[in-house]
């Protein structure tokens, strides 16, 4: 009734086909603003074609390695490979080139420019490149063509691509970042909370992009603090607990009540 239509609450999914890895994280070390250490000498690896989900209570170190992994927070120790190259302590702008999309926690804060229009939010990332940038001209022709084909791609729900995109609801507001960053010619996705205070459509909206990312053979990072969404995502687990994967597991081996123990710092041979 909320979103007049019918919504399939269970994400449907074929058997993920795993190819090449395509991110590896060795002994990853983060600090926090306070200096504290929130991510502490953490192993895993994202291989292109597979979900690979986080799983966790918030506030375990989960921001931190994001923002390190996007280039958003300085490393204190350990490496990262991104697509065979050695990217540790990369700014964004390289990491992004790469191949790396990110949807971030805070889609206001970090993830649009609230008073540009839908159109400009559109291209934050390849706005100084051809053909929405030429000798540091902006070319509102191929701006404006580009925000409509997404528009209409992604169903985002604007009276014009000239509204400024605080005037979106958050599900709106989101769907211009998914149209922004799986538009481009991506290797791996880094979905953090992609979900968080959105309405049901725009939920199932979501997950079936990540899905579809995934089957097109697209490494996939699914962070989120819904055990139900890494559940219903993800090919593999990884559970952290105090900035330290405890365990990664096999999506389709575990339980609720299991990943609920380990997300609490129980140890899972207990």
């Amino acid at each position: 009734m909320m979103v007049g239509r019918e919504v399939i609450l269970k994400v449907e999914k074929n058997i993920a086909k795993p190819g090449d890895e395509i991110l590896r994280v060795e002994n990853l070390k983060v600090r926090d603003t306070r200096g504290l250490e929130t991510v502490r000498g953490i192993n895993f690896h994202v291989r292109a074609g597979e979900i690979l989900g986080i799983a966790g209570v918030q506030g375990n170190g989960q921001t931190e390695l994001v923002e390190a992994l996007t280039g958003l927070r300085s490393m204190v120790g350990g490496k990262m490979w991104f697509s065979g190259k050695d990217m540790t302590g990369r700014p964004p702008r390289p990491i992004t080139e790469t191949g790396m999309a990110h949807i971030p926690e805070d889609r206001q804060r970090h993830g649009l420019v609230l008073p540009y229009p839908v159109a400009d939010n559109m291209i934050l990332n390849t706005y100084y490149k051809r053909p929405y940038g030429v000798w540091g001209w902006m070319m509102p022709e191929a701006i404006d063509r580009n925000a409509r084909k997404l528009i209409d791609d992604f169903d985002v729900r604007t009276p014009s691509p000239y509204v400024p995109v605080k005037k979106l609801s958050g599900g709106n507001q989101q769907k211009v970042i998914v149209a922004r960053e799986l538009s481009r010619g991506i290797k791996l996705l880094i979905a953090n909370q992609p979900t968080r205070g959105l309405d049901v459509g725009s939920i199932e909206y979501i997950h079936k992009e990540i899905v579809a990312m995934r089957d097109r053979g697209i490494g996939v990072l699914l962070v989120s603090a819904e055990l139900d969404e890494i559940m219903a995502l993800s090919d593999r687990i990884a559970v952290m607990y105090r900035g330290q994967i405890v365990t990664t597991v096999d999506a389709a081996k575990v339980t609720r009540e299991q990943l609920g123990l380990w997300m609490a710092g129980a140890h899972p041979e207990e």
